[in-house]
């Protein structure tokens, strides 16, 4: 029998994965990406595009096409198509979340070690401007998971929409984009009120918007899709086991309820993207990732019936709960 020798490669490349990371905030910062929208160039063509010195430009494009994010034919670089939909103006720009990243979530992972010795949270400076750049980085990521999401989902026979103590008014918004009959009722913390009405303002004769404390609201109706999007993180166990019963006492007999967030599975292999947001929500502002089994004993609780998850690409993964 033979056996695959053992090897560095894997731990190696997670170990400098940084190094990746700060280049392509690199690429982003610089303007590199939409410098290549308008075709393949040269490093000294990018170099003079960005104000940038040409050995910069050859190592960043060198680096984003050993990474798959640009492609490189005879010394010109482009942008592939993930990065020509999501960087290069194609489409949802995820510029503001690669800024919230290089600017917020990775100084503060420098506060790990304490983290990792103490379970608590590092001290996170949202002072300034910094405020800003994370509530728009996280918005935008926020309004990818909800593309991904509106990819995955049919709205077409849903009439009368919940939306749930949510942080962002994009998935609704997807929702109502797909379906012209669809009503949607958001009942978001007060705080956030008024953005989510203005949010949804080309919607107005078929949207309301109402504010309550997300642990202790209880809607009114019966909806036939509940969505509660990157609530359970954020809230203690207890206090979801209320947003679940509250969620199911507004739901019609069939109904659905999509529950979205990052959650920590028994499968063979981890997804890792939901294990490091387990990191990174602690490290934060220490808000929990739970086992995907212990909130789906909730879900029961409650009176849901999990029957599907759904893993949305770059995104969280989707209880899908039927309301019994």
């Amino acid at each position: 029998m033979t056996t695959t020798p053992a090897t560095p490669e894997r731990i190696v490349d997670i170990a400098v994965g940084y190094m990746a990371a700060q280049q392509l905030f690199a690429a982003n910062r610089i303007g590199l990406f939409p410098a290549l929208a308008a075709g393949p160039s040269s490093a000294a063509e990018l170099a003079s595009r960005t104000g940038r010195p040409e050995k910069i430009t050859r190592i960043l494009g060198d680096a984003l096409s050993s990474l798959g994010l640009l492609s490189r034919v005879d010394g010109r670089y482009a942008l592939t198509p993930d990065t020509a939909a999501y960087l290069g103006g194609g489409g949802l720009d995820l510029a503001p979340f690669l800024t919230f990243l290089e600017t917020i979530s990775y100084p503060h992972w420098q506060q790990f070690a304490h983290t990792t010795d103490t379970g608590e949270p590092g001290a996170l400076d949202l002072t300034g401007d910094r405020w800003d750049t994370f509530l728009g980085g996280v918005m935008v990521y926020n309004a990818l998971h909800a593309r991904m999401l509106a990819r995955a989902f049919d709205f077409s026979d849903v009439k009368n929409l919940l939306d749930l103590g949510g942080l962002s008014a994009s998935f609704a918004l997807e929702a109502l984009r797909a379906n012209d009959v669809l009503r949607a009722t958001f009942v978001y913390d007060p705080r956030s009120v008024p953005s989510v009405t203005e949010a949804v303002a080309s919607f107005a004769d078929r949207v309301s918007v109402s504010g309550a404390p997300t642990a202790e609201a209880q809607p009114a109706g019966e909806f036939d899709l509940v969505m509660v999007n990157h609530v359970v993180h954020r809230f203690s166990v207890d206090e979801n086991r209320a947003i679940l019963r509250h969620a199911r006492a507004a739901a019609a007999p069939g109904a659905r309820l999509l529950l979205l967030d990052f959650f920590l599975d028994d499968d063979v292999v981890p997804r890792p993207l939901d294990v490091l947001h387990a990191g990174e929500y602690l490290v934060i502002d220490g808000t929990v990732v739970y086992p995907e089994a212990e909130v789906r004993g909730w879900l029961s609780d409650a009176g849901w019936r999990p029957v599907d998850r759904l893993t949305l690409p770059g995104s969280p993964r989707v209880l899908v709960a039927e309301a019994v």
